[in-house]
């Protein structure tokens, strides 16, 4: 569903999207519509200034790093020519320095990749005289398939989020810790993008050994290597015309990371033990629970592809930040462990909601396993839980220090004000300080703003 953003004079305003990279253009250009933008994508800096001279844009939204006019030197030729026109730049970290100095050529912002799509929509609600405290419009259309269970407001926003980038043709990394439904939300992704008659092709780069990963993906000739007795197709060109899900990416090798990084530049590459370029328009989803920018900055993981696969990221919150989905995933595994006979005890319920679930919804899944064959099918009871689970009944309650007639909720939100003031109004050193997600702190600060209370990030 489009929202309406339109100037005092009913008009929506234009915006100029200049990046080499068709992901991010495309990103961009499908939020931006979304949000009821008019827009328009250039692939270079060159067509950016052609476009400038022939229509009026109420600002222009451009990457630094481009072959050819680089984003700097693009904004420094339109300024001549256009001297109010509001440019924002999209920079990686390492390009800081040159982002921050780009502010006295005339930028009226910089944002760092991944793009945070709020932070993205009020500067250009701001720099085009919109309201900056209208919420994020998504698509209201897209239903989850039955088997994904989630009843979270933590999780909503995550497929909200997804409906928005499943719409594009940009590049997805899918963070968060292991066993939270990564691959769940890579299903959803492919389903509801315009590739779902396509094939969804899903390779674990974890489980596969580097000498066979490389054949794996990009398939190999006869006689490429011993063994090699016939040709054989990779998962990249199976996966033309839909999509490719590389699971575990963190734990690919720095020689399988430089190919990667060509799949991603141009859709082109080799067959093991071939000269023959093949091209593949498959759209990547990439995921991780390792923190990638760590890696990067540990030389672990190349830079340049680390930003290639990260257009947009979608950091699945883990279960103990979405307890509401306890119980309801819970009765949906035992339903289906049980063919809908088991029910759980009271107590059991209690074990559950309590327990901290460190493996996330992998571990809820075993656990229900495990209980639907103890009890048979039947009542399900404390003693049919992993002894770490049901331990928590016996455990003594965590002591808090609560004023006399406060909600839970109250000290939460006094606590995540405090810590958001002390942190400096930034988003992701308090989430880090709190030890939660960017996403699960983002969210709750839009709770927060919608009671009412005065909320200030940066």
């Amino acid at each position: 569903m489009a929202v309406e953003a339109t100037t005092e004079n009913g008009v929506s305003p234009r915006i100029l999207i200049v990046d080499d990279d068709a992901g991010q253009r495309s990103l961009l250009n499908a939020f931006l519509k979304s949000q009821g933008f008019e827009t328009v994508p250039v692939s270079s800096g060159e067509r950016a200034l052609d476009a400038l001279r022939q229509q009026s844009f109420a600002m222009m939204i451009s990457d630094v790093r481009m072959p050819g006019i680089s984003g700097l030197e693009t904004l420094r030729r339109a300024r001549r020519e256009h001297a109010v026109l509001p440019v924002l730049l999209v920079t990686a970290y390492s390009d800081i320095r040159d982002a921050v100095g780009a502010m006295r050529d005339g930028a009226v912002n910089y944002l760092s990749k991944p793009i945070d799509l709020d932070e993205l929509l009020a500067n250009v609600r701001q720099a085009t005289g919109l309201s900056r405290t209208a919420p994020v419009k998504f698509s209201e259309d897209k239903q989850l398939p039955p088997s994904v269970i989630s009843r979270s407001p933590l999780m909503q926003a995550v497929f909200r989020d997804a409906a928005l980038v499943a719409a594009s043709e940009s590049r997805v990394l899918l963070a968060g810790e292991s066993g939270v439904g990564k691959e769940v939300l890579a299903d959803v992704i492919h389903a509801w993008s315009g590739r779902a008659s396509g094939p969804l092709i899903k390779v674990n780069c974890a489980a596969i050994p580097e000498t066979l990963l490389e054949s794996e993906l990009f398939g190999h000739e006869r006689g490429a290597f011993t063994g090699a007795t016939a040709q054989r197709i990779g998962r990249f060109e199976q996966a033309a015309g839909g999509t490719i899900f590389l699971d575990e990416i963190g734990e690919m090798s720095p020689k399988l990371q430089a190919k990667l990084l060509r799949v991603t530049q141009d859709g082109r590459f080799q067959r093991l033990g071939s000269n023959a370029e093949i091209h593949t328009d498959a759209r990547i989803v990439a995921a991780s629970n390792r923190n990638l920018e760590e890696e990067v900055k540990a030389g672990r993981f190349r830079e340049d592809l680390y930003y290639r696969l990260n257009v947009v990221e979608l950091s699945v919150p883990p279960l103990r930040e979405r307890r509401e989905d306890i119980l309801p995933l819970a009765n949906h595994f035992i339903a289906e462990f049980s063919q809908g006979k088991a029910r759980f005890s009271a107590a059991v319920n209690e074990c559950l909601e309590r327990y901290h679930w460190p493996g996330n919804v992998r571990e809820l899944r075993n656990a229900m396993e495990r209980a639907s064959l103890l009890s048979r099918g039947e009542l399900i009871l404390p003693d049919h839980l992993p002894n770490k689970i049901r331990a928590v009944l016996e455990s003594a309650a965590v002591s808090m220090s609560v004023p006399a007639g406060a909600q839970l909720e109250d000290v939460e939100r006094q606590t995540i004000l405090q810590t958001l003031q002390k942190c400096g109004f930034s988003r992701t050193e308090t989430a880090k300080a709190l030890g939660i997600s960017r996403r699960a702190l983002i969210y709750k600060l839009q709770r927060y703003r919608e009671l009412g209370c005065e909320v200030d990030v940066r």
